[in-house]
């Protein structure tokens, strides 16, 4: 005898099938909304680190277009996310030097680099923001902070 049998049999025979149904939907329903909230949490923290990403790039690339200006750089950054507070934190920085293996190694602005060209003009742009998570869980926090950094050489 197996057990949906053994079941069915406890439950009222063939006519318990309906019931059957209804049991097994209170016991998984919860467990699979838990599923999709945690599934559209991730999702969305995601997102914002995207937003986040997104914003420190646009404000990279305003100044690559329109050169250095700290005040301009910062309100397009914080104007780049719909729905999520951006802040240009730290402020853009400008600074030279000369590109290499590793990274940007920084030089004084004019100086000769290893490679023989002049030292370039780079600008840093930084985005930050928040993101709280849609329900509190157990073990993890409630709210994440999301950074993302962007430089650019402008000349």
């Amino acid at each position: 005898m197996t057990a949906k049998r053994t079941i069915l049999d406890f439950i009222g025979g063939d006519q318990g099938r309906k019931g059957l149904a209804a049991i097994e939907f209170a016991i998984l329903g919860p467990l699979l909304g838990l599923v999709l909230v945690c599934t559209t949490d991730l999702g969305l923290g995601i997102y914002r680190q995207m937003q986040v990403q997104t914003a420190a790039q646009v404000g990279a690339q305003y100044a690559a277009e329109h050169g250095y200006n700290a005040d301009a750089i910062t309100s397009v950054v914080q104007g780049a996310a719909t729905g999520l507070v951006v802040s240009a934190s730290p402020s853009p920085q400008q600074s030279c030097g000369c590109p290499g293996a590793s990274g940007v190694a920084p030089a004084i602005c004019g100086t000769v680099c290893p490679d023989g060209n002049v030292a370039g003009v780079y600008v840093t742009v930084s985005a930050a923001g928040t993101y709280t998570t849609l329900i509190p869980y157990p073990v993890l926090p409630s709210q994440y902070a999301l950074a993302s950094r962007s430089t650019v050489r402008i000349q």
